[in-house]
C-alpha cells in the first residue's frame, strides 16, 4: 500500500513538473521575486498581485530546475492563489514543517502539496521544494517591487 502512494505521489509530481500549472508572466504584477538553488540550478521567477486585503489573487511563475521545484511551484501557485495573507503563512508554515521535520501527519489543509512529503528524505532535495515557498514569502513581506532570494546564504 505504501509503495503505491509513494508511485501516485510521483506521477503527480512528474505531471506538474512537465505540464506546471500557473506557468507564464503576469503582467499587471506588484511584486516579483527572483529565486535561485545554486547547489542544483533551479531558479523561479515568481509573480504575485494582490487583492485589495493583502491577500494571493493571482500568482504565476517561470523558472527551470529540477522536478521538485517545478511541482512544488506549481502545486503551490495552484493552492495559494485567492487565499488570504494569514492562510498563506500558515500553509507556508505548514508546508515548512512538512518537508523538514518529517512527520506523516501532515495537515489535511495542504491538500495536495502532501505529495511533497516523502522529499524529507533527501535533505538535498528540501531546498529544491522550499524554494517557490521561500519566493513567495518574500513577496508577502515585500508588497510590491522586485527582489531576489537563493537558497545559500551570501
Amino acid at each position: 500500500m505504501m509503495q503505491e502512494i509513494e508511485e501516485l505521489y510521483q506521477e503527480v509530481i512528474l505531471d506538474h513538473s512537465r505540464r506546471p500549472r500557473n506557468f507564464g508572466e503576469l503582467p499587471d504584477a506588484a511584486v516579483r521575486v527572483h529565486g535561485d538553488n545554486p547547489a542544483c540550478g533551479d531558479e523561479i521567477h515568481l509573480a504575485v498581485k494582490f487583492d485589495a486585503n493583502g491577500g494571493l489573487e493571482d500568482i504565476k511563475f517561470t523558472g527551470r530546475g529540477c522536478a521538485i521545484s517545478q511541482a512544488s511551484a506549481s502545486l503551490m501557485t495552484m493552492k495559494l492563489k485567492g487565499k488570504s495573507h494569514a492562510e498563506v503563512m500558515e500553509m507556508l508554515r505548514a508546508f515548512h514543517d512538512m518537508v523538514t521535520k518529517g512527520t506523516n501527519d501532515a495537515p489535511k489543509s495542504l491538500g495536495d502539496l502532501r505529495v511533497m512529503s516523502g522529499v524529507r528524505k533527501f535533505p538535498q532535495r528540501v531546498k529544491c521544494a522550499m524554494l517557490p515557498w521561500r519566493a513567495v514569502e518574500q513577496a508577502l513581506e515585500q508588497g510590491a517591487g522586485e527582489a531576489t532570494i537563493s537558497t545559500e546564504p551570501d
